[in-house]
C-alpha cells in the first residue's frame, strides 16, 4: 500500500511516526511522512518519503493557558489546514493520522475515499477511568471524568471550525461540522490505535470498539547511530549521571532553568547532562555537559535518572530504559502523564516547572538516585513495555485493511 502519515507539531509529535513508518516500509509499504520542514532530515534518516506540512508551532508563539491557548492552537490548525490537502500525492491508499491532523485527514477521506486510521500519543476520547489528559484535571469521579471528556472534544471542535470549514469549501464538500463527523466516524468504530503502553494507561472499559492501546511508537534509531565521543567520554569519566532537559517547552528561560538544574545536581552530589532543547540550557564542566538532541533509546538506559517535562514520548522512553524520572510539567498532557508516573512509582510528586527551585529539584533527585523503589518501579514498567509492539500493530491493522480492499476488489 501506498501509505501517507501525517502528524505535527513539536518533535515530540512528530519523531514517534518515524519508526512506525520505517517499520510499515519494512513490510513493504511504500511510506511517506508528512510533517513540518523541519522534520524532513528525520524523515530521510528513517528512509521514508517526506511531503511538506504548512505551520510551524513555534511561529505561533506559546501561550499560558485559557482564550489564549485556543486562539493559537487555531491559528496553527487554520494554517495546517490551508495546504493539508496539497501533502496527499494522487495514488495514495491509507492515511494514517495523529490526532493533530485527524479533523484534516477525515475531510480529505470523504472527498477522495483514501480511508484512513488514526494512530494517536495520547488518550483523546471520554472516558470514567480518568479526566482529559489535555485538561490537567484532578479525578472527578466516573461520570464527571466522562462529562470533562466531552467538554474537552468539544473545545478541540471549536479550535478546528475555521480550518474545517476552509478545507471543505476548498474540497468542494458540503458545510459540515466537525463534531458531527467526529460522531459519525465513531458510530462507524473508526479504528484509533493508541502510540503508548498499557503500563502507564490501561485501555478503558468504557472505550467504544475501534479504539485500542497498542503500545509505544518509538523514533526511528539506525543500526549505526551511536552517541557523539564526548558524551561516550562523560558517561565513562565517573557514576551515572542525571539527563535534564525540557524538550520544546519553556523557550527563554534557558538562563534560570540551568543555574536550578546545576545547582540541584551539586547539592544533591550528582553529575548531570543539561539537552538544550527550546529553553537553551547551556553549563559546562567537569560534573557538566550540555549535548543538543540526541537518540533517547542510546542515551537513557546509561543514566541514573531523567528531569523531563513529562511529554509522552520522554515519559515512555525514561520507563522503557527502566530510568526513575522527576517530572516537571509544563502545559497540556504533561501534567497527565506525570501523575501516570508518579502513580507508578517512577518519580516523585511532580513539581510543575512554575515552581521548580533548586531545593526542590534537589530534594527529588535525592528520592529517586537513593531510594530503589523507584529504579524497580521503572523496571518493572520495562519488563512490561518490552513485551509490547506498538508499530507491530498499527502494521497487522494496516495489512487487515490492505486485505480487505482486495476482497472488495474481486
Amino acid at each position: 500500500m501506498r501509505i501517507l502519515i501525517a502528524a505535527a507539531g513539536s518533535r515530540g509529535d512528530v519523531a514517534p511516526y518515524t519508526g512506525l513508518g520505517a517499520r510499515l516500509a519494512a513490510a513493504g509499504h511504500e511510506v511517506t511522512l508528512a510533517a513540518g520542514d523541519t522534520f524532513a532530515a528525520l524523515a530521510d534518516r528513517a528512509g521514508l518519503d517526506f511531503r511538506r506540512l504548512p505551520a510551524d508551532p513555534r511561529a505561533h508563539g506559546s501561550a499560558a493557558g485559557g482564550r489564549e491557548l485556543m486562539r493559537t492552537a487555531a491559528s496553527f490548525v487554520t494554517e495546517l489546514g490551508r495546504g493539508f490537502a496539497d501533502a496527499v500525492a494522487e495514488g495514495t491508499d491509507l492515511l494514517v493520522l495523529s490526532a493533530t491532523t485527524a479533523p484534516l485527514g477525515w475531510q480529505l477521506s470523504e472527498a477522495t475515499g483514501i480511508p484512513s486510521l488514526g494512530a494517536y500519543l495520547q488518550p483523546n476520547t471520554p472516558t470514567g477511568d480518568f479526566p482529559p489528559a489535555v485538561m490537567a484535571a484532578r479525578p472527578l469521579g466516573r461520570t464527571g471524568n466522562r462529562l470533562a471528556g466531552r467538554f474537552a472534544l468539544r473545545m478541540v471542535d471549536r479550535i478546528y471550525t475555521q480550518a474545517v470549514t476552509e478545507l471543505r469549501r476548498d474540497l468542494g464538500l458540503p458545510p459540515r461540522s466537525t463534531g458531527a463527523l467526529r460522531r459519525r466516524l465513531e458510530r462507524a468504530d473508526w479504528p484509533v490505535l493508541h502510540g503508548f503502553s498499557t503500563a502507564l494507561v490501561p485501555r478503558p472499559a468504557d472505550w467504544r470498539p475501534g479504539l485500542e492501546v497498542a503500545g509505544t511508537f518509538w523514533p526511528y534509531v539506525g543500526a549505526d547511530e551511536h552517541l557523539p565521543a564526548a558524551v561516550e567520554d562523560f558517561l565513562r569519566a565517573g557514576p551515572r549521571p542525571v539527563l535534564v532537559g525540557f524538550g520544546s517547552m519553556a523557550s527563554g528561560q534557558g538562563e534560570r532553568l540551568t543555574g536550578i538544574a546545576v545547582r540541584a545536581l551539586r547539592r544533591a552530589g550528582l553529575r548531570g547532562i543539561l539537552q538544550s532543547g527550546a529553553a537553551g540550557l547551556a553549563a559546562d564542566g567537569d560534573d557538566v555537559l550540555t549535548v543538543g538532541d540526541l537518540p533517547h533509546a542510546l542515551l537513557l538506559p546509561r543514566l541514573a535518572a531523567v528531569v523531563h517535562h513529562a511529554g509522552a514520548g520522554t515519559t515512555a522512553a525514561a520507563l522503557r530504559a527502566g530510568v526513575p524520572a522527576v517530572a516537571v510539567p509544563v502545559t497540556a498532557d504533561q501534567p497527565f502523564w506525570a501523575a501516570r508516573l508518579a502513580a507508578l512509582g517512577a518519580a516523585p510528586a511532580p513539581i510543575p516547572l512554575r515552581d521548580l527551585t533548586a531545593d526542590r529539584l534537589a530534594g527529588a533527585l535525592g528520592l529517586v538516585t537513593r531510594q530503589q523503589s523507584y529504579t524497580r518501579a521503572a523496571a518493572r514498567a520495562a519488563r512490561h513495555m518490552a513485551g509490547e509492539d506498538g508499530a507491530g500493530r498499527v502494521l497487522a491493522a494496516v495489512e487487515r485493511m490492505a486485505r480487505g480492499k482486495a476482497e472488495e476488489a474481486v
